[in-house]
């Protein structure tokens, strides 16, 4: 099973770590069984799984669930469940409490959002033996402040900040860190600064490993394609091919036939 220390070692051996979300059994042990290295419970599922227009409005209780049916889907993957909007901001002693919680519910370590203001969270979290993986650049739990989903680490005193911001998350314990949405030279800079691992989204090619959301990359999520998204699939479409052809069958008569029938 990979551990936290194997995906350090990954960046150190020059081995790229590869990063996909889940929210269910199913798609869990594919991803697993496809030899994913980092296996992301995403507070997406607000947005894919649930259809919400931000990632804010899902629950503590909500990814739990999503939480503990991908666990228990997965074998050999690191499962890294993020700690939704207001779960760990409020205080670090209600975010011990609900990191706690994660991995009660299998996740082996969580993902919290933000640099500077998450510092003393972060210790405390590592302190107690919970592994800990950052979130910079784009962070969609703060798109109200950031007024949409836009580029971030712009210019010379952005970019110092996310720097900075970096290296303070590897100092407080973070195993690793996303990198959302930032200029490919920025997250380069970042990633040769310090010694764990950078995983983007829409950072470039630079970062020691990447992560996508898997409806995203198999076509299945319609409504909004980033830039940064490449699509390996359209299942929608085939999905929809298959719904109309049940459809069909059903109302000609044609099934359930012989074969699919009991004498």
């Amino acid at each position: 099973m990979i551990t936290v220390n194997a995906i350090i070692a990954k960046k150190k051996a020059g081995e790229k770590i590869v990063s996909l979300t889940a929210y269910d059994f199913i798609s869990a042990r594919i991803l697993d069984e496809a030899g994913i290295d980092i296996i992301l419970v995403g507070d997406s599922a607000a947005n894919v799984f649930a259809g919400e227009k931000t990632t804010l409005p899902i629950t503590t209780e909500e990814m739990l669930y999503h939480t503990r049916v991908v666990a228990r889907a997965v074998k050999n993957g690191l499962v890294i469940a993020d700690m939704p909007f207001m779960s760990y901001q409020v205080s670090v002693e209600s975010a011990v409490y609900n990191a706690g919680r994660f991995l009660r519910a299998g996740a082996c370590g969580v993902k919290l959002e933000g640099g500077a203001p998450m510092i003393q969270t972060v210790k405390r979290l590592v302190d107690l033996g919970i592994p800990v993986m950052g979130h910079l650049g784009l962070t969609p739990q703060s798109v109200h402040k950031f007024g949409g989903y836009r580029i971030q680490g712009v210019g010379k005193d952005a970019s110092e900040r996310m720097l900075e911001d970096a290296k303070s998350l590897q100092s407080a314990g973070c195993f690793a860190i996303v990198l959302e949405k930032i200029p490919k030279a920025l997250a380069k800079r970042i990633t040769s600064a310090i010694e764990i691992p950078t995983i983007g989204i829409g950072a470039g090619p630079h970062c020691d490993g990447q992560v996508l959301v898997l409806h995203d990359i198999l076509g299945l999520f319609e409504e909004f394609k980033p830039r940064f998204v490449k699509r390996y699939a359209n299942l929608a479409e085939e999905i929809r091919r298959a719904v109309e052809q049940y459809k069909k069958e059903v109302q000609g008569g044609i099934f359930p036939d012989k074969e699919h029938s009991f004498d």
